[in-house]
């Protein structure tokens, strides 16, 4: 008599995140696969509360707490814009957000673009509208900005191609296809998974020479991010670029803005005061599980 075994219920996401290695589970990818799928679920519950565009009191997170430690003086730093990931909303930013309130970071904007955008550089247009109005809100003249995944690339081309970098100050990525993507080839349907194909046009175009780009560039990429392929498209590698890669091992793609080991780099990249010298970038790596 043939027994089929069922299928688990989570077998298929798991497949999704973590194709081709499920047969041989390591320790570390087992439990990079159960943070995921937690970190997803908690997502979807948050999902909602993200929907509605953020309201301007919101950007001040309050008076300091107590054991709030900030290595810059408050008035030298900058506003830090949030911008998420495909099909994502702000929600995505909630543990990172609380993160860089309690260290000293006064001015946080989530910002909000919408799903059915098609084209990254009309979303980067609309980024820099974004950081114009938090320019002139705050008085300040720079922003720092952080991306997960899709977010990082609309605000590279922002900074890389529309002048973005007399704005920019630090553009942190997480978990963004910086050279492009293989994953899922059945989305090709949708423009922007086109635009994050390996030799798009759009990825084409920012592999064009940036000299004098004054944006300072640090990426996060993971080694077990599946939705990266492969995991070091995730680098910033431009010659003209200053850029710092820091490799993140041991979680995937979904909790490179949650986690809090990503989030103290996120503090230190972002707290960086002097600039790197040099065109080549630098790899660091970070060790979470």
């Amino acid at each position: 008599m043939k027994v089929t075994r069922a299928v688990p219920p989570l077998f298929p996401l798991c497949q999704k995140l973590l194709p081709d290695r499920l047969a041989g589970l390591s320790l570390t990818l087992l439990k990079a696969t159960t943070l995921e799928l937690a970190i997803l679920v908690g997502h979807l519950l948050l999902y909602p509360s993200g929907i509605v565009a953020e309201r301007a009191e919101e950007s001040d997170p309050g008076p300091l707490p107590p054991d709030g430690a900030a290595r810059l003086p408050i008035e030298d730093r900058p506003p830090v814009v949030l911008l998420h990931g495909f099909i994502d909303n702000r929600s995505v930013f909630v543990l990172l957000r609380r993160s860089l309130a309690q260290h000293g970071r006064r001015q946080l904007t989530s910002l909000n673009y919408s799903p059915l955008t098609c084209d990254i550089r009309t979303a980067a247009e609309l980024l820099g509208r974004h950081i114009e109005e938090i320019c002139a809100r705050t008085g300040s003249p720079r922003v720092d900005v952080v991306g997960h995944s899709l977010g990082g690339l609309i605000a590279r081309y922002y900074a890389q191609r529309l002048g973005g970098d007399l704005r920019v100050r630090t553009l942190v990525t997480l978990g963004t296809p910086h050279s492009g993507t293989r994953v899922a080839p059945l989305a090709n349907a949708h423009p922007i998974v086109r635009q994050m194909r390996p030799g798009s046009d759009l990825l084409e175009e920012l592999a064009r020479p940036a000299p004098g780009c004054r944006t300072r560039f640090v990426s996060f990429w993971s080694d077990l991010d599946h939705l990266m392929d492969p995991p070091e498209t995730a680098r910033v590698d431009h010659p003209d670029l200053l850029a710092r890669n820091v490799r993140v091992s041991g979680i995937g793609h979904l909790a490179l803005p949650v986690h809090p080991a990503v989030a103290a780099g996120v503090r230190e990249a972002l707290d960086e005061a002097e600039s790197e010298t040099g065109s080549s970038a630098r790899t660091d790596g970070l060790t979470v599980a």
